[in-house]
């Protein structure tokens, strides 16, 4: 039962440091955008310049402060398409945001950022077993998103025994539009022009059924809750800017005394672009 419970703690509890890309890129480090760059279009279908050797680092702010670096490593072909194919130096991210991306891959189809990959394996970060977030084709970011709208979504349910408790888990991941902005600030009062959110939502429900007096009894160890939420701002021809991320639970007071663990739980993350190259 702990190993469940303690999924959804380690799901904010990601700590590694990472220190930029390799040094050649942070010799070169510099808050750059072409102004020739094809990507400059009027639209958000290019938001994200997806070109083999572009990086953006990444301050995280949380329960340790770290630094991450996203590369884009080069051309991946998945089935019929042609993805970029995203990396973190060392193979190491601290932020849910170049976790999310590490070692996945991105294309562009009609005003819509794509991803395939697994999203159950994110660095540092252990779901329950059988918690399948692979995922081909999920909308990330679309550029029509109306605030709310649902862009893409995957659900499971499925059943383990732990500790002699047989439990049913049931989760959702959903990415979702956000809102809009023709300039935005930063918590830490960096502006940038035409900006766009995503929402990337984990839903999780944990319940277990016992028979008592001879009568089965339905116990919800994890109510159905959204235990994380990752709002992404992403501004046009430059990519993701900021990330704020909220880890929350809830637990069935009972059980928690049980096991040790604490009721509730709230933490958030925050990733701040520091510097960046696209071409």
């Amino acid at each position: 039962m702990k190993k469940i419970l303690f999924a959804i703690l380690s799901l904010s509890l990601v700590s590694c440091a990472v220190e930029g890309l390799e040094s050649t890129l942070d010799d070169n480090s510099s808050n750059t955008n072409n102004t020739n760059n094809p990507n400059n279009t009027a639209t958000f279908t290019d938001a994200i310049p997806l070109n083999t050797g572009n990086y953006w680092t990444y301050d995280v702010v949380g329960l340790a402060n770290t630094r991450d670096s996203l590369y884009i490593f080069g051309d991946e072909i998945v089935g019929a398409n042609t993805y970029k194919k995203f990396k973190n130096r060392n193979n190491i991210a601290t932020g849910f945001y170049c976790t999310s991306l590490n070692n996945n891959n991105v294309r562009k189809d009609a005003g819509k950022l794509l991803l395939t990959g697994n999203l159950s394996v994110l660095q540092g970060i252990t779901l329950p077993t059988g918690v399948d977030l692979s995922v081909t084709d999920f909308i990330i970011f679309k550029e029509s998103a109306t605030n709310g709208e649902i862009l893409s979504e995957k659900t499971g349910t499925f059943q383990q025994t732990i500790s002699n408790f047989p439990v049913t888990i049931e989760y959702r991941l959903r990415s979702i539009g956000g809102e809009s902005f023709t300039s935005f600030t930063s918590p830490i009062n960096d502006v940038y022009p035409n900006v766009k959110s995503t929402k990337i939502v984990v839903n999780l429900k944990i319940s277990s059924t016992q028979t008592i007096a001879g009568f089965p009894v339905t116990i919800n160890i994890l109510p159905q809750q959204d235990v994380v939420v990752s709002t992404q701002y992403l501004s046009r021809n430059i990519g993701i800017v900021y990330t704020k991320t909220n880890t929350n639970f809830s637990l069935n007071p009972t059980i928690a005394t049980q096991i040790g663990l604490p009721v509730s739980n709230s933490q958030i993350q925050e990733e701040f672009l520091d510097t960046y190259n696209v071409n």
